[in-house]
């Protein structure tokens, strides 16, 4: 039986502000479960909640019911903190330190210290590419170096769970893939990582499973296999140069040479269909099942939850 990271229990969060005390509800009855070990990518759009999420679960801001617990603790347990490692969105550090400085400071408040957090600095600084620039200040640091620098930080006390919010944000393609290589190196030794972010395509490419937010509620969760997949729609290869008016006769459509597109009700119909299509003497090199973007899937499904409101 798998463990769990993150344990979410009916959790609401209401905000009131103004004289009139107008209420925004931020989270709705949320219910999520996160196993230990995976990448785990929260979708959603501004407003979503999804920034009130992550400040409960690390104790920033407080449920108005529910509860939650991470790494089998209650979330107001502080000691849970220190296997926490967390890099905010637009993170700021003091322009007049420099790089090894920052994280000697956060090792220190995360109560690592002396020869070991020394170590540390020099092992992440590598890590993430910024070990030349150790001793250069801050303030001379790029966008995306600081993206790498706030990843450093999030790592210095070796944490078990870590919280990433926009992670990629203002760095270039060839720092993102180095990014999300990095991630997937901290997966594989049994970290969990919670990753907030609206660049859906990097969401896509490392994330294990998804969740999607809106308006405070959680509209859909699964593996991106599982949100992205097409019901029973296949791209059917063939051997070059066969067949194709006898395709055309079982309602498939040519989409580029050699390729054709057919949707059927289930497996069943696609076995028939392949029978056939072998029984006439073709060949069939390869059948590929269709599959949307998770862009597509979540503009789809915010698309939805929208008209569904209005009704």
């Amino acid at each position: 039986m798998a463990m769990n990271s993150i344990e979410i229990r009916g959790l609401t969060k209401i905000y009131s502000s103004g004289i009139r005390k107008k209420t925004v509800q931020a989270l709705v009855d949320l219910t999520l479960l996160i196993e230990r070990g995976i990448i785990f990518g929260l979708l959603g759009p501004n407003g979503a909640g999804k920034t009130t999420l992550v400040k409960i679960l690390l104790g920033i801001t407080f449920p108005s019911a529910g509860d939650a617990k991470i790494l089998n603790e209650e979330i107001s347990n502080y000691h849970v903190k220190t296997k926490v490692g967390y890099l905010p969105e637009n993170h700021r550090y003091p322009p007049y330190l420099t790089g090894g400085e920052v994280l000697r400071f956060f090792g220190r408040l995360s109560g690592v210290s002396g020869i070991h957090l020394e170590k540390k600095i020099d092992e992440l600084l590598e890590l993430v590419k910024l070990s030349n620039w150790k001793k250069a200040k801050v303030k001379t640091y790029s966008k995306g170096m600081m993206q790498r620098l706030g990843l450093a930080q999030a790592l210095i006390n070796d944490p078990e769970l870590i919280f990433l919010d926009e992670p990629t944000d203002g760095v270039d393609p060839l720092g993102r893939k180095e990014i999300r290589e990095i991630l997937v190196e901290l997966k594989n030794k049994s970290k969990t990582i919670f990753l907030n972010s609206h660049l859906l395509s990097e969401v896509e490419l490392i994330s294990d499973r998804v969740g999607i937010l809106n308006k405070g509620r959680l509209i859909r969760e699964g593996t991106v296999t599982e949100l992205t997949e097409k019901k029973e729609e296949y791209v059917i290869k063939l051997e070059a140069g066969s067949g194709e008016d006898f395709l055309k006769a079982l309602n498939f459509s040519r989409v580029k040479e050699d390729s054709y597109f057919v949707r059927v009700s289930d497996t069943f119909e696609l076995n028939k269909l392949i029978d056939r299509i072998r029984t006439h003497g073709i060949v069939i090199k390869e059948i590929i099942k269709q599959k949307a973007s998770l862009e597509e899937m979540f503009i789809s499904l915010i698309t939805e939850a929208e008209k569904e409101e209005r009704k």
